[in-house]
């Protein structure tokens, strides 16, 4: 694959100008190093403005460090502010290096800064000493220069180079002068000799040290070579400097050649090569040893294995490939309409050979590779668990220089992190391979949530639109992922709110689409206006909700636990798929208080709590009380009040039969049997407490056949004060009609004519068949029935 995102790397690797500026550089991110072949300046900060800048210092002066400067001194500086990271890299044998017998290395460059709008300056110098001697021909070849340092000392040339070097002896003798002069060598052409000071105006640098020569030059100069060897690009500069001193002429043959192939990336790995022999005269015939790495630091070829690294020799070429992920590397995220990212890598190659005259040759290489854009897609994955009824969804693979920045729900945006999001949450999930993952919990019923019921599988649809934006670090660039999750859940059946008032029980219930699946109903009957008019219910329904107020006393409630502080009520309203029959039910049970009830129960009981102020004599308590059996008396009792509950069948109870209607009667007696303590005073105002309950004929069960009471809705009651009244147990039998309004609870007045409210049912048949016998024979007749039971 070629390596076709090198010029993008290119922009990224500037270097310094003095137009720029950075933020303050804490000392905990400045890292100064010795390596053997260089030393070594870095610091890693996020900047915000522009860049920082250095200068070289001398005895002599102060020395901008720019782009054309650093070439011809032997300074490196790159720049990767996407990054946060800037490199120097100065040569030993950099301009303005102290060098002490090529022992001793002495760096003085001050770091320019600014912080807070002013310049800051900050003076950084070190000394460093190579751990390594050095070879009698070293090479570097830098990513903007190349250098080659060869011993003073004159050797003599073996016999396969002698005619090049006597090619060069001629015109060197005959031109030679006292002071040195260069002669370049382009595709075997000698050039003219120049001066030192011409060749240095022409960006050729020489320097003499104490015991090594020095030549270094930019690459791309018009003086060199570029060729190719085993299909690698390669540069190479030939220079000869000499001197004549009297009849001796001193020739120093200096040549650098560099492999300048950009790289490639492949299968995962980032390749880069060079020839075995570069060149006749730099490489040697055997190459000994090979030691890569990154950032200046080298490793033997085993160790570098052992990291994933591949070294090996192809067709006289040394390949070198580094997995693109390999420690050691700078990684990058970068949006182009999706999520990418590319890793550079700082390759430091070292290369050792021997010739024929057993010469070490030591060839240092720098070279920046980076990799294409590489698809970085980050993923979801919906983690949701039906029974818990929410949404969990998990974004994974997050890079470490991307964050989440907000999250948009069905279009609707919550930022990150979230605040006052309900019933949201969003959890930040940390891994050890530098990438981390964010988990959204949303609930089904939340109302950014999308709810749609599915007619055909009769289920709900709930839908969750996601639209994660994340921005990549520092440049805050904004990438935007898509999700969209679905959860089908069955369809609930309608759930009633009911609230408890002093009156009864009101029930609310909120529409949905759906509920029309669902049949509303109070016992076996289906709930509708009509029902509601005829049972004394108040109902209101709209689009909205259904409101249902069900008063105390009317169809449907069920009693216990009586008392005379109160009793409870509870009353059901069932939910039935009108096709599965599947049910539920919302159940609500309050406490009631009253001062006089009676009711008559489907299991054939009557409770009363009577109010028996004007119906005891001066000097009786209502504890003294009893029905037409003297021997019931009452549960409890207190100044004015007695609770009774009995059989409706016993305690002496009358019961009167009519065509439709069966009522069992009985009333309260105040004991006539007086105590010394407590005199009883007779008068005539004593009230009469008759208590009825009357129920219909067709809704009765084994009534008659088995001598059991078995009612399918509650009696109606009625508990009657009558002072001098005519009317007693034994008097003629009123046949009722339906009448829908409850019975009262409180005081009554005597009404003639009253006719107790009743509720149509069923009628069993063996009933049907009495009803037709006395609509024919029987329907002018008043039955009136007692059993001693």
């Amino acid at each position: 694959m070629a390596f076709g995102f090198f010029l993008c790397v290119i922009l990224l690797l500037s270097v310094w100008d003095n137009t720029t500026k950075c933020d303050y550089i804490p000392n905990e991110v400045l890292h100064m190093e010795c390596r053997d072949g260089f030393f070594m300046i870095a610091f890693e900060f996020p900047f915000t403005g522009n860049e920082p800048r250095f200068d070289a210092v001398d005895d002599t002066g102060v020395y901008p460090i720019t782009n054309q400067y650093a070439t011809e001194c032997g300074y490196s500086v790159s720049v990767l502010p996407l990054l946060g990271y800037v490199e120097l890299r100065a040569s030993y044998f950099s301009c303005h290096t102290n060098n002490k017998d090529d022992k001793v290395f002495t760096f003085n460059f001050n770091l320019i800064v600014t912080h807070e709008g002013k310049e800051v300056t900050y003076a950084l110098n070190k000394t460093c000493s190579p751990t390594l001697p050095w070879s009698p021909r070293e090479i570097t070849c830098e990513v903007n220069y190349m250098e080659v340092s060869v011993r003073n000392e004159v050797t003599c040339p073996c016999t396969s180079k002698r005619d090049d070097w006597n090619a060069a002896l001629n015109p060197a003798y005959a031109l030679a002068a006292s002071d040195w002069q260069v002669m370049l060598h382009r595709d075997g052409e000698q050039l003219m000799p120049i001066s030192l000071y011409e060749a240095r105006k022409q960006g050729y640098v020489f320097q003499l040290t104490d015991g090594r020569l020095v030549f270094r030059t930019p690459y791309g100069q018009p003086d060199s070579l570029s060729t190719e060897v085993n299909g690698v690009p390669v540069e190479v500069i030939h220079a000869t400097l000499f001197s004549r001193q009297n009849w001796v002429v001193i020739m120093v043959d200096l040549v650098a050649a560099c492999s300048m192939y950009e790289g490639s990336y492949d299968s995962g790995y980032m390749i880069w090569k060079t020839p075995e022999v570069l060149h006749p005269l730099v490489s040697g015939l055997n190459v000994t040893q090979v030691n890569v790495g990154v950032k200046g630091e080298l490793v033997a070829q085993p160790v570098a294995e052992g990291r994933g690294y591949i070294v090996e020799l192809q067709n006289s070429t040394v390949q070198i490939s580094i997995p693109y992920n390999a420690e050691g590397g700078y990684r990058k995220s970068f949006v182009s309409g999706h999520l990418y990212e590319f890793y550079i890598f700082d390759l430091y190659l070292e290369q050792i050979s021997v010739d024929e005259d057993n010469v070490d040759t030591r060839i240092r290489f720098h070279k920046t590779l980076a990799t294409p854009l590489l698809p970085r897609p980050v993923f979801t994955e919906n983690r949701t668990v039906l029974e818990e009824r929410t949404f969990t969804i998990y974004l994974g693979d997050v890079p470490e220089d991307v964050e989440l920045a907000s999250v948009y729900l069905n279009g609707q945006e919550f930022t990150v992190p979230f605040t006052n999001a309900g019933s949201h949450t969003l959890s930040k999930v940390v891994h050890p391979n530098n990438t981390h993952g964010y988990t959204l919990k949303v609930p089904f019923d939340d109302p950014v949530v999308i709810q749609q019921w599915s007619k055909e599988h009769e289920e709900t649809q709930h839908r969750l639109d996601i639209n994660y934006t994340l921005t990549v670090l520092p440049e805050n660039e904004p990438y935007y992922h898509l999700a969209s999750v679905m959860a089908l859940t069955d369809v609930p059946p309608p759930a009633f709110e009911a609230i408890c008032s002093e009156s009864g029980i009101s029930f609310k219930l909120d529409h949905r689409p759906f509920d029309y699946l669902w049949e509303i109903r109070i016992g076996s009957d289906l709930l509708t206006s009509e029902l509601a008019a005829q049972r004394g219910y108040i109902m209101s329904n709209d689009s909205q909700s259904l409101l249902l107020n069900v008063p105390l006393f009317t169809h449907g409630y069920e009693y216990k636990n009586f008392t005379l502080k109160g009793f409870f009520g509870t009353f059901e309203i069932l939910v039935q798929d009108h096709e599965t029959e599947v049910q539920s039910s919302t159940v609500k049970t309050c406490p009631f208080s009253t001062t006089e009830l009676i009711v008559c129960s489907t299991d054939g009981r009557m409770t009363v709590v009577a109010d028996l102020s004007l119906a005891v004599p001066s000097g009786g308590v209502p504890a003294q009380t009893n029905l037409l059996d003297e021997y019931c008396g009452p549960q409890e009792a207190d100044d004015t009040r007695a609770l009774f509950s009995f059989p409706l069948n016993s305690c002496g109870s009358i019961v009167k039969l009519s065509n439709e209607y069966v009522t069992y009667a009985n009333e309260i007696f105040f004991s006539k049997k007086g105590t010394l303590k407590n005199p009883v005073h007779w008068s005539n105002d004593i009230d009469r407490v008759i208590m009825r309950c009357t129920y219909r004929l067709d809704g009765l069960h084994r009534l008659f056949s088995l001598h059991r009471f078995e009612s399918d809705t509650a009696g109606v009651g009625r508990i009657v004060h009558s002072a001098h009244s005519t009317e007693g147990l034994s008097g003629p039998t009123i046949e009722p009609t339906v009448w829908q309004t409850p019975v009262p609870t409180t005081r009554l007045s005597p009404r003639p004519g009253y006719h107790p409210p009743a509720q149509y049912i069923k009628v069993p048949s063996f009933l049907n068949s009495i009803s037709k016998k006395g609509a024919t024979g029987l329907s002018q007749t008043k039955v009136t029935l007692y059993f001693g039971l």
